[in-house]
C-alpha cells in the first residue's frame, strides 16, 4: 500500500519534543529564569499528581511515574536534544555495522555510580540483561530492547549490542529512562531492595522514601556526567529535592499557591488558565512523545470485532465539543496515532467526522437494528453494551468528564457505555483479563517505533510483567509487514513512508479514536530557575535548576 501524495499533505511537521509555554515557545530553561546567575544550595519541593510508584526501579514494569522521578538519579547511554537529534550522555560515541546487526558504543571513562561502582561496559551489559530478565518483570524496557540478542563487552570502555534484526529505533529506545544504567552491585541486592533505592550515576540519589508521602533526593557531589545539551557541568545546584505525592489536583495547586511546594505536575486545565493571570506562577508545557491519548477498540472480540460497529461509535462520539468545553484551550484535538511532537506523525481527520445519521445507518447494517425501552441497540436479545475501565491514576478529571460526554453522545446511537473508574492495579487486572471493550491507555516511547509496540500483532503477547501493549488487539499481516520493514530500514525517506502507511491502516480501520497529545503541564513558582524537560520523554530534570531566593 503506497500513499506518496498523502504523505506530503498529511505528515505533521511538528519537529522534535520541546518545551512550550502555555501560550507559545519557551527557552530550554524555565520561563522564570532570573537575570542573576545560578545560586547553589537549597531544597526544592515537587508535588506529583501521578500515582506513587510501587517500585523506583524503572526496569521493573516501566510506567511514567517511575520515569518522572528516576530521571533524577538514573542516566541513559544517549539523550535527545530539542531538535530531536540523539546526543551523547554516558556513551560518548557510537557506530552501526554495515549490516545493521550490531551497534558499538564508546563509553565515558570518568563516571562512577553513587555506590562507588565504576560505570563501564560490564555495567551496561548488566543493566540491559536486568531489563531483559523475565524475573525483573519489565514491560516498557523489555519491549524496547526486543531486538537485542546479546550485549558484548569489547573492553572496559567499549560495548557492542548484537541484534536479531536491524533496529532503526535502537538509539531512541536507549535514550529512555526504562533502560537507564544501574549499578551492577545495586542490582545484586535483589528486586525488593533495588526497588526501594536504585543506584545510578545521576545528579541526585535516593535518601529516604516515606510511603504514601514523599521521597527525599540528595545531591551527588561527585557528579560529572550531564547529557550533551545540559546548561552546565559538575554537580547540581540544588542540595535536596523533596518529592511529594499529592493526588488531589485542587490540593496540589493550592499548595503551589501557598508556597508549600515549588513545582507541580498534572496541572488541570482550570489551574493552567488561572495561572496565566496569577503573579509568581509560570507554566511549562512539554507534550510527551510516542502515542496520543486515544480510545482503543478491542477488535479481538464482539462487538468491536466489527469494523462497522467501530466506525459507528466514532461517528457518534462527540469529542470536539468536549475538548473545547473541558480543556479551555489547553489541549488540541488529534487525528493521528502519534503525538504532534513526533515528526513522522500522520494525521487524517476524515475518519473521525461526527455524523449521527451515518452511525445509525452503520449499526442497522451490522444487525443492531432494534432498540430496547431505554433506547439502547439490541441484537438477538443482547444489548449493545461496552465495558470501559478507566484508570483514575492516569486520566485527569477533565478527561474523565470527556469520557462521560462521549458516553452520552454515543448513547444517542444506541451504545451503552459502562465507565468503570479503577485504581491502577485494578485497571491493569481488567486489561490482563480481557475485561474491556474500550480503553484509554497512554504509552510513551521516543520515536515512531511506538507504533510497532502498540499495533504489531506481537504486541498481543504479554511481556514478562504480564502487560501487553496492543490493546486494540490488531492483527493484520499487512500492518505487521509495514511496521517490521520500518523498524529495519535506515533510509529516512523509506522509513517515513512505511510509518505513514502503517498509521493509515490503523486510522482507516477505525481501531482507535485519537483525542489529544499526552499532556505534561508543569506549574512552578518563579523562584525556580533553570528547570527544563528532557527532550526524550518530557520528564523534568532538576540538574540545571536552582532557587532564586
Amino acid at each position: 500500500m503506497s500513499r506518496p501524495p498523502r504523505i506530503a499533505a498529511l505528515l505533521v511537521a511538528a519537529g522534535a519534543t520541546g518545551i512550550l509555554l502555555l501560550t507559545g515557545c519557551a527557552p530550554a530553561a524555565s520561563p522564570s529564569s532570573p537575570a542573576a546567575g545560578p545560586t547553589p544550595g537549597g531544597t526544592l519541593t515537587y508535588a506529583s499528581g501521578d500515582a506513587e510508584p510501587t517500585c523506583l526501579d524503572p526496569h521493573v514494569g516501566g510506567n511514567y511515574p517511575q520515569a518522572l522521578i528516576s530521571g533524577q538519579f538514573l542516566e541513559s547511554l544517549v539523550s535527545r536534544d530539542a531538535e530531536g537529534e540523539i546526543v551523547p550522555w554516558l556513551a560518548s560515541e557510537w557506530s552501526e555495522a554495515e549490516d545493521g546487526l550490531s551497534w558499538t558504543f564508546t563509553l565515558r571513562d570518568d563516571v562512577t555510580f553513587t555506590d562507588g561502582t565504576p560505570f563501564d561496559a560490564e555495567a551496561v551489559k548488566a543493566s540491559i540483561e536486568h531489563v531483559q530478565d523475565p524475573a525483573t518483570g519489565s514491560s516498557t524496557g523489555y519491549l524496547a530492547m526486543g531486538k537485542v540478542d546479546n550485549v558484548e563487552v569489547v573492553d572496559a570502555g567499549t560495548v557492542r549490542f548484537d541484534l536479531s534484526a536491524p533496529d532503526s529505533a535502537l538509539l531512541e529506545s536507549l535514550s529512555q529512562p526504562w533502560v537507564a544504567m544501574e549499578s551492577p552491585a545495586g542490582m545484586t541486592r535483589g528486586i525488593e531492595q533495588n526497588c526501594e533505592s536504585p543506584i545510578g550515576t545521576g545528579p541526585f540519589s535516593v535518601s529516604e522514601w516515606v510511603k504514601q508521602d514523599s521521597i527525599t533526593l540528595v545531591r551527588n557531589d561527585d557528579y560529572v556526567s550531564p547529557p550533551a545539551d545540559a546548561a552546565h557541568e559538575g554537580p547540581a545546584y540544588l542540595e535536596k529535592i523533596v518529592w511529594r505525592f499529592l493526588p488531589d489536583s485542587a490540593s496540589r495547586y493550592a499548595a503551589l499557591q501557598a508556597g508549600q511546594v515549588d513545582v507541580i505536575d498534572n496541572a488541570q486545565p482550570d489551574a493552567l488558565v488561572a495561572a496565566q493571570t496569577e503573579d509568581g506562577i509560570t507554566s511549562l508545557d512539554a507534550p510527551r512523545p510516542g502515542s496520543v491519548n486515544r480510545i482503543e477498540f478491542n477488535s479481538g472480540k464482539a462487538p468491536f470485532d466489527s469494523e462497522e460497529v467501530r466506525e459507528a461509535f466514532i461517528r457518534s462520539a462527540g469529542v470536539d465539543d468536549g475538548i473545547e468545553s473541558l480543556f479551555f484551550g489547553t489541549a488540541e484535538r488529534s487525528y493521528s496515532p502519534l503525538a504532534s511532537v513526533e515528526s513522522l506523525a500522520y494525521s487524517d481527520p476524515a475518519p473521525f467526522a461526527f455524523n449521527l445519521d451515518e452511525a445509525n445507518s452503520l449499526l442497522d447494517g451490522a444487525g443492531w437494528s432494534e432498540r430496547d425501552s431505554e433506547g439502547y441497540r439490541v441484537k438477538n436479545g443482547t444489548r449493545l453494551t461496552v465495558e470501559f475501565p478507566v484508570s483514575t491514576n492516569q486520566s485527569i478529571p477533565a478527561e474523565q468528564s470527556l469520557f462521560e460526554q462521549i458516553q452520552a453522545t454515543t448513547k444517542e446511537a444506541g451504545f451503552e457505555v459502562k465507565l468503570r473508574l479503577l485504581d491502577l492495579g485494578s485497571w491493569y487486572a481488567a486489561l490482563g483479563a480481557n475485561e474491556y471493550d474500550l480503553v484509554s491507555a497512554p504509552y510513551t516511547k521516543v520515536g515512531p517505533d511506538v507504533l510497532r509496540i502498540l499495533y504489531h500483532s506481537d504486541g498481543i503477547t504479554p511481556a514478562p510483567s504480564g502487560y501487553f501493549a496492543n490493546h486494540a488487539q490488531v492483527s493484520i499481516p499487512e500492518l505487521d509487514d509495514l511496521l517490521t520493514r520500518a523498524g529495519e530500514t535506515s533510509d529516512a525517506t523509506e522509513r517515513a513512508a512505511l510509518y505513514a502507511d502503517a498509521q493509515a491502516v490503523v486510522l482507516e480501520g477505525f481501531y482507535i479514536l485519537p483525542l489529544y497529545d499526552q499532556q505534561n503541564h508543569y506549574l512552578l513558582r518563579d523562584r525556580v530557575a533553570g528547570l527544563r524537560a528532557l527532550p526524550t520523554v518530557s520528564t523534568p530534570t532538576f540538574y540545571d535548576a536552582w532557587l532564586a531566593d
